[in-house]
């Protein structure tokens, strides 16, 4: 069993209870007492705290984390181990104990509490980032305890990440139990995946202000969004690829649709830094480990054409349609190893244009049409209008990539600071019809940055019809500027909900639950 652990991390003792009982109505399975956190700790006190978790009715670990190990006990050695002995005493199921501590001192386990050695966990942090003599510390570890082994280490990009899941599964792999975790954003994985790699636990939060390292998931999010109690060895592997990802609803959508349809799978963010060499280090990563059953990925900003590139070097399949369009937001990857690559842009961008009120490709041939942006999701969207027959400018900072993208597509391109002279020709009072479609397909407005639009108010004229491929928030600057003019408008989460359910069934050859997904996005 992989232990779902909330610590407690309260200065005094009411608060201990409060957030003890917190954490076993959100379903924690186990219980951190972070002794350190207590403002008047002492040996009295660190027994009442223990008392306290016992009578919650769950397993207890009590942890005094030194301040070199990044926690608040800045006592001597002889005082960390009369606080732990007296945890010991109160009846603590588990022991967190350091190396640091343990080697400085020269002594064994045994002279640190009277627990048995497999009720030890023997614990390494590094918050500066991956060590370079891994094997060296947890030989180190092995010599002190048949116990559990603990490593935490910050991690600077995601596949820094893959260090903690080799250790997890060398562990498994010899019936022995340790816990292995990549600090920060970029080793969500690690958390997420503990279950699946046999684990002796994972952590994490009450909340945002209870976490007690970076990088820990919500509990309310672990038993939820994330699945937690369906995850197995067999779960396979999938998510969402880009920078940011924090702000992306597709877990929220694709685990639910999991559930529904009884898929084993689970879908988590994966922020992958925006170089090129870091998506390949991470896709390498993931071909090198089929044990994590790794099955599909959406790709998004700024990811699109490098993906796309991967596929294309690893000699796996294109679809022609992604291949024309040069970027795929789809990677699929085959139980025998090969990969492919998709665009469910197209499909989204389109049939979210086609369902605006009044449109259709007919009265799409010929029609203005400003595209802002050249990355993947404008090849896209430029894709599909010029498919359609409209008349297409690429707006772009850098205006030697519009040029390309504009050539590429036998369409015009203009530098993004021309922008401002869209609404020139003033409003034709004559048509009810749009006569100008926009479409922003940059992060511009993208939470958190809400208050950016790519537009100006004043450009902006009611015969205009606005798409923002943005779709969080769901009314964007951009377009609430236009409804506040009159115009038409097209958000963001009909594009989202079309290329998400085509990604589903990609990704699981099973039919989408769509009604399911929109409602949890409008709710979201």
């Amino acid at each position: 069993m992989t232990y779902l652990t909330v610590p407690i991390t309260a200065t005094n003792l009411r608060e201990v209870g409060e957030q003890l009982r917190r954490a076993a109505a959100g379903g924690a399975e186990l219980l951190e007492l972070r002794l350190d956190y207590l403002e008047k700790l002492t040996a009295d006190s660190a027994a009442q705290a223990v008392d306290l978790a016992k009578g919650i009715g769950l397993r207890v670990l009590a942890t005094c984390r030194s301040v070199g190990e990044g926690g608040r006990f800045s006592g001597d050695e002889t005082a960390l181990r009369n606080i732990l002995a007296a945890a010991c005493r109160a009846g603590t199921d588990y022991l967190d104990i350091e190396l640091a501590g343990l080697e400085r001192s020269g002594q064994a386990i045994p002279q640190f509490t009277p627990l048995s050695p497999e009720r030890v966990i023997l614990s390494y942090h590094n918050f500066e980032g991956l060590p370079d003599n891994l094997d060296d510390i947890l030989y180190r570890m092995a010599g002190y305890t048949p116990g559990v082994v603990k490593v935490a280490y910050k991690a600077q990009t995601i596949s820094d990440s893959f260090a903690a899941l080799d250790i997890l599964r060398a562990y498994q792999s010899q019936g022995q139990q340790a816990i292995a975790l990549a600090m920060d954003e970029p080793g969500v994985l690690t958390r997420l995946l503990a279950k699946k790699l046999g684990a002796f636990m994972t952590f994490t939060s009450l909340d945002e202000q209870a976490a007690s390292a970076p990088g820990q998931v919500m509990l309310a999010e672990m038993k939820n969004r994330y699945r937690w109690d369906s995850i197995g060895p067999q779960t396979r592997l999938l998510g969402i690829i880009g920078w940011p990802v924090a702000q992306s609803m597709s877990p929220l959508v694709h685990n639910a649709a999991f559930t529904t349809t009884g898929y084993n799978g689970i879908y988590l963010p994966l922020a992958v830094a925006p170089e090129t060499k870091e998506l390949n280090r991470f896709l390498d990563g993931l071909l090198e480990r089929p044990w994590l059953h790794p099955a599909g990925f959406s790709v998004t900003i700024p990811h699109k054409q490098h993906a796309l590139d991967w596929v294309r070097r690893k000699g796996g399949y294109i679809e022609p349609l992604a291949g024309r369009i040069g970027a795929a937001n789809t990677l699929v990857f085959e139980q025998d190893g090969g990969v492919s690559a998709y665009n469910t842009d197209y499909l989204g961008a389109m049939n979210a244009i086609l369902e605006a009120p009044g449109m259709s490709r007919e009265k799409l041939q010929g029609l203005p049409t400003a595209v802002i942006g050249a990355g993947g999701a404008a090849r896209a969207v430029i894709a599909g209008l010029v498919d359609a027959r409209a008349d297409v400018t690429i707006y772009n900072r850098t205006i030697e990539k519009a040029e390309m993208l504009a050539e590429e597509f036998d369409c015009r391109f203009a530098p993004a600071s021309d922008l401002v002279r869209l609404g020139e020709n003033g409003t034709d009072v004559t048509t009810t019809q749009p006569t100008l479609l926009v479409v922003n397909c940059t992060s511009v407005g993208m939470h958190p940055n809400v208050q950016h639009s790519p537009l100006p108010a004043e450009v902006i004229s009611k015969n205009m019809l606005i798409f923002d491929t943005v779709y969080n928030p769901q009314e964007t600057r951009l377009l609430h500027y236009a409804r506040r003019a009159g115009a038409g408008t097209i958000d963001g989460r009909t594009m989202f909900l079309h290329q998400a359910a085509a990604q589903f069934e990609r990704f699981t050859g099973q039919t989408p639950p769509l009604d399911l997904m929109h409602r949890l996005l409008e709710e979201k």
